[in-house]
């Protein structure tokens, strides 16, 4: 065991905390849910490890550039951490460095903020190497501007929220040091991600269907992909309980079988520097030919979460993306609740765990990616064309007409747009299509 080691195990006590929210009219301008968050708050600081002791929030204009909050509220937070026994303040807002400084000089405990917290607990699910480098790269990112707010936490604690991923030995190095390694994992990163490109390019080629699950965290991609594919994946009930991205093979009603990703869930106040380091992995759905909008039907909550992930998608450029909304964990919504989400042409209200919804999500992907029914007239010397055929959907129907060959395809649509055009010539249009008095010679 190194030493660093022996630090952390023989010094960390658990983590404490009080957590803190500001509300502004600014918040409010914004529609933002301050409860909610708050509430989200608490899920975090749990996930995270952390003993939730309680709650403060304070109303005001604006916030303070001191200390986030007023003086009187600082106070009145540094009681209530004396009396809970303490040792951590996490406050829903982003934090300055000055104002982490000045809140430690006050409180004498370890200060954390929502983005801090959050880039912990995903140091904590990285398992992957990309996975690794891309929270220590937003981890140090964070960080650096606000080098001078952490010196006491850092020297307090070996250990607990706000120092894994990069460790306590990386955080208090010179900015120097922590500029040369933001250098390194970037050069990584790229490395990384060339080969992820390269890996997106060979599947283009093949002609491979690519679907993503995306999601506000904890609607149940991870248990949705386990289901429609058998994959052997991680599944627990809780925020950010899988990190890395999952691709499986999904087996469709037309015996067709595409790529489905699993992507990491989305947040509300995702830390910017977060989406940028992960925008590799996320750009998975700027390569879909469909997106599977998994919501959490039973949560009060989900237009907002709605609202989160659209505006993620719109950010990485997927907004315009074919989507299907899948309403899921129907299970555990009330009648009256399920009767209130929207219905029809995209979109599902399924439980996961219900295999005749299951069924419909295969038969929904299927018509969403389905160009509809189309017949060609191939002369029987062009032979070369099969393939092609075969390539852009299912055959479901072939005939012999004099010397030529009619196909009818349920046509795929995004292989269709690939490769379709090579068939554009012999298109049979629809009103000319021959009636079904030629001899039938069965499907191929």
């Amino acid at each position: 065991m190194s030493k660093m080691q022996l630090h952390e195990t023989t010094t960390h006590q658990p983590d404490v905390a009080i957590l803190v929210s500001l509300v502004t009219s600014e918040t409010k301008q914004n529609g933002i849910n301050s409860d909610y968050s708050l509430a989200e708050l608490v899920q975090l600081a749990e996930t995270a490890g952390v003993e939730v002791a309680g709650t403060v929030v304070q109303h005001r204009e604006k916030p303070d550039p001191r200390w986030l909050i007023g003086k009187g509220k600082v106070l009145e937070l540094r009681d209530l951490i004396t009396q809970h026994g303490a040792n951590t303040a996490i406050f829903d807002q982003e934090l300055s460095g000055a104002q982490v400084r000045n809140l430690e000089g006050m409180l004498d405990v370890k200060i954390i903020d929502r983005t801090q917290l959050i880039l912990d607990i995903f140091a904590q699910r990285a398992k992957t190497r990309e996975g690794i480098i891309q929270v220590e790269l937003a981890q140090l990112t964070y960080l650096l501007p606000r080098l001078s707010g952490h010196g006491k936490n850092l020297s307090r604690l070996g250990g607990g929220i706000g120092t894994r991923g990069p460790g306590e030995s990386q955080l208090e190095t010179d900015r120097r040091h922590i500029r040369r390694r933001i250098g390194e994992l970037k050069r990584q990163l790229e490395e990384v991600t060339r080969h992820r490109q390269l890996h997106r390019a060979r599947r283009k080629e093949s002609g491979v269907v690519q679907i993503a699950l995306v999601g506000y965290t904890n609607a149940g991609k991870s248990t949705l992909l386990k289901a429609l594919t058998s994959a052997d994946v991680f599944v627990e009930n809780r925020l950010f309980a899988t990190l890395d991205p999952t691709t499986r093979l999904f087996p469709l009603p037309g015996r067709k079988e595409v790529v489905l990703t699993d992507t990491v869930g989305f947040i509300q106040n995702l830390p910017h520097d977060l989406v940028a380091a992960f925008r590799a992995t996320l750009e998975e759905v700027n390569e879909a030919d469909l997106i599977l909008h998994v919501v959490d039907a039973s949560s009060p909550m989900r237009e907002e979460q709605i609202e989160v992930v659209d505006r993620i998608l719109n950010d990485l450029g997927a907004g315009g993306k074919p989507q299907i909304m899948l309403f899921n964990k129907k299970d555990l919504c009330p009648p009256e609740q399920l009767e209130m989400l929207p219905a029809g042409e995209g979109y599902l209200k399924i439980s996961a765990f219900d295999e005749r919804d299951l069924a419909a999500v295969r038969e929904a992907v299927q018509r969403k990616l389905s160009g509809g029914t189309k017949s060609y007239r191939i002369p029987a010397e062009r032979g070369d064309l099969a393939s092609v055929l075969y390539r852009i959907g299912e055959v479901v129907d072939k005939q012999i007409d004099d010397e030529d060959l009619i196909y009818e395809i349920d046509v795929n649509q995004a292989d269709f747009e690939k490769y379709g055009y090579r068939l554009a010539p012999f298109l049979i249009p629809q009103q000319e299509a021959p009636e079904d008095n030629t001899t039938n010679d069965g499907i191929d």
